[in-house]
C-alpha cells in the first residue's frame, strides 16, 4: 500500500512541474523576498479532479 501512495505522489510530482507556474498565478518578487500564490493552477487542478470524481461517481 506505501508503496502505491509513493508511486501516486511521485506521479503527481511530475505532473505538478509541468503545470506548476501558469499564467494567472501571481508571483511577486523584491530582493530575497519571494511570494508564489498559483490561483490558475489550484482552479486547474479543481476542475481536473472535479471531473475524474464526477466520472468515477457515474461508474458506482
Amino acid at each position: 500500500m506505501f508503496i502505491i501512495i509513493g508511486i501516486i505522489f511521485l506521479i503527481i510530482g511530475v505532473i505538478w512541474t509541468f503545470i506548476g507556474r501558469l499564467p494567472g498565478d501571481i508571483s511577486f518578487k523584491k530582493g530575497n523576498f519571494t511570494f508564489y500564490f498559483p490561483i490558475m493552477t489550484s482552479i486547474v487542478v479543481s476542475i481536473i479532479l472535479s471531473l475524474i470524481f464526477f466520472i468515477l461517481g457515474r461508474f458506482r
